[in-house]
């Protein structure tokens, strides 16, 4: 029998692929000089709230729940606002709606206190709800002329509606007198994910107590909505835009914290949706942080990051005056595109550099147009085989030089049997060998480095992809997460860490397909050679990490990489069997011998190394 070749070329583009598979999941963990800033900046904080524990400050950022009804608390919380506590007091809550999102807003603090998505559901079928049951807080926090310190959350407003054209506009009003007063201003469109959101005073300039900071703050929890929080939390992400449009992350998975300047946008992603905070002015300065909460957390935790945004805010005359708006929404690219003004698309993770770029430009818009007209499923199929021929040529380039190769492998074999007590020598003629063939050993790396940006590009597709959410296909109910077909409630050490509780069956698909792919690439026996790594390991690792890795990611994901190394195969097949020939492989390389050929500036510098190296070892013989 014709003994089957160790095909190397593929053994390097697998390692490549999974090598880059291990370099995202960890690219965002902390350094240990990150941990030790963390670490500072931890005991900073603390020292900080000692110090102000030591100092007597009349600060309400905390007023306990009031008594409507016990008139005497009522009056004692009147005193403790001041000026403020001209406006009644009531909880209250006014409903902004259109037929995309539904907002409610307290009088208590003239905030958002629930934003739900009215076309949307969670896995569970709950509705999307980003703001709810006291997950989020936004405020003011300032000093008054009678050294008061204020925080607007414990103020009550009065809501005012009233339209503008087509537009709702309600009025949130913390009065002093009748002509005084704090405002939040919020303007709903209708079939618009955005409202306008203004922040203003009114008569407060001699109120207000301008030389002490005044803070804008912006809490939030991001509420799971996925079956898998850990794969929700892969996703969800505060991004910010700052310095004239330049994108920047908080830490994926770890706590962190950053202050930026110039910010024109922040954006707290839960994965499939996002609560965005834009402002026309972009804001000088702004304190972010995000921490994790999942690893607190069992795993059935109702909650993924823990967001903060802390703004200072300049006041203009002795009066505030701030022009913002407020995002509650997919993160969905057809949806953000619409908002130029802000480039919100940007908050999508497509990926770096050309990766995203493919991402966004390429892959986003085929498979919007593919699902059309076709079932969501099939149009995955469809792609992945319209992929897969684009990408021919080079995968032909591939088995071209493999086939190379193995033409040459009986002289190369001859070398090293010729040269066995020298490797030096042999590995000087074997490059010789392959000048004189015109044949390159990387030639066949090169396109595994090719389909890199392909397969990153892909990678983050197919679980960023909103168009996938909720879409199913055969078993698979959701084509973003993962399929199941048999789970589990016990936690089984080391299997429910690394695996899951669960089975997915579109990653034994795709590992069985690796496995075959590799079955015919490198062949079933393949000898250990001094130098090389086992090569019969590699070959049932590699399936093996795909199953372990992708039975948490998006199905569509593996349901592409099934589908592509079917396709691989059949490629592979077709142009070993009808397109390549050997023989006249064989009969080329022997004529590109016999033609002269001109060593490149490369070649010869690496020839005269070897020479060189040849000649010591000789001088050191004698």
């Amino acid at each position: 029998m014709e003994e089957k070749k160790i095909d190397i070329n593929s053994i390097i583009g697998f390692v490549l692929i999974f090598g880059i598979l291990i370099y995202m999941f960890y690219q965002n963990r902390p350094t240990p000089e990150e941990l030790e800033e963390e670490k500072a900046r931890q005991e900073q904080v603390e020292a900080a709230k000692a110090e102000q524990e030591d100092v007597p400050q009349n600060v309400t950022d905390a007023t306990p729940a009031i008594d409507l009804q016990d008139s005497l608390a009522v009056a004692n919380y009147k005193n403790t606002i001041g000026a403020f506590g001209y406006t009644a007091v009531s909880d209250a809550t006014t409903r902004l709606e259109n037929d995309l999102v539904s907002l409610e807003i307290s009088n208590k603090g003239g905030q958002i206190t629930e934003a739900r998505m009215k076309q949307f559901h969670t896995y569970d079928s709950i509705p999307v709800y980003l703001i709810k049951d006291g997950n989020a807080s936004f405020g003011l926090t300032f000093s008054t002329s009678d050294n008061r310190v204020l925080n607007s959350q414990n103020l009550y407003f009065e809501p005012s509606l009233s339209q503008n054209g087509d537009n709702t506009v309600l009025s949130m009003k913390a009065k002093v007198s009748p002509n005084q007063f704090l405002e939040y201003r919020y303007e709903m469109k209708p079939d618009d994910y955005m409202v306008g959101f203004t922040v203003r005073s009114q008569g407060l300039n001699g109120i207000l107590n301008t030389g002490q900071p005044i803070h804008m703050e912006w809490n939030l929890k991001g509420i799971r909505h996925s079956k898998s929080i850990k794969y929700e939390n892969r996703y969800t992400r505060l991004t910010y835009s700052h310095e004239e449009g330049k994108i920047s992350k908080l830490a994926q998975e770890s706590d962190d914290d950053e202050t930026e300047e110039d910010v024109k946008w922040i954006s707290y992603r839960q994965h499939f949706f996002s609560s965005i905070l834009a402002t026309k002015n972009s804001f000088k300065e702004a304190d972010l942080s995000s921490k994790n909460l999942v690893e607190e957390e069992s795993k059935t935790a109702a909650f993924t990051k823990m967001y903060s945004s802390k703004i200072p805010v300049d006041p203009s005359g002795g009066e505030l005056s701030l022009d913002m708006d407020w995002y509650y929404g997919p993160t969905d690219v057809a949806v953000l595109d619409d908002y130029k003004d802000y480039d919100l698309a940007d908050s999508i993770p497509f990926g770096w550099g050309i990766f995203g770029w493919i991402n966004r430009y390429i892959f986003t818009p085929f498979y919007s147009f593919l699902s059309s007209f076709l079932p969501f499923g099939i149009a995955i199929v469809v792609m992945t085989i319209l992929v897969r021929l684009a990408m021919s040529p080079v995968t032909y380039k591939s088995y071209l030089s493999q086939a190379k190769m193995k033409v040459l492998k009986p002289e190369i074999t001859e070398l090293g049997e010729k040269y066995k007590d020298n490797a030096m020598k042999k590995q000087q003629e074997t490059m010789k060998l392959y000048n004189k063939a015109g044949v390159s050993p990387m030639s066949g790396c090169v396109p595994a480095l090719l389909q890199m940006p392909i397969f990153y590009a892909l990678f983050m597709f197919f679980p960023t992809s909103f168009a996938l959410r909720q879409k199913s296909f055969l078993w698979a109910d959701d084509l973003s997460s993962y399929d199941t077909i048999f789970e589990w409630s016990a936690n089984i050490p080391i299997i429910s860490t690394f695996y899951g509780n669960h089975v997915s069956l579109f990653p034994i698909l795709a590992s069985v397909a690796i496995f075959f792919y590799m079955m015919m690439t490198t062949g079933q026996n393949m000898p250990q050679q001094p130098g090389m790594p086992n090569m019969k390991f590699i070959m049932y690792l590699m399936p093996f990490m795909m199953l372990i890795f992708f039975n948490n990611y998006a199905s569509g994901l593996s349901l592409y990489y099934f589908v592509s190394n079917l396709i691989t195969i059949g490629i592979m097949l077709v142009i070993k069997r009808f397109i390549l020939d050997e023989d006249k492989i064989h009969a080329q390389i022997q004529e590109n011998k016999k033609k002269p050929k001109k060593e490149n500036k490369f070649q010869r510098k690496m020839r005269e190394m070897m020479e060189q190296a040849e000649e010591q070892k000789k001088v050191g013989r004698r």
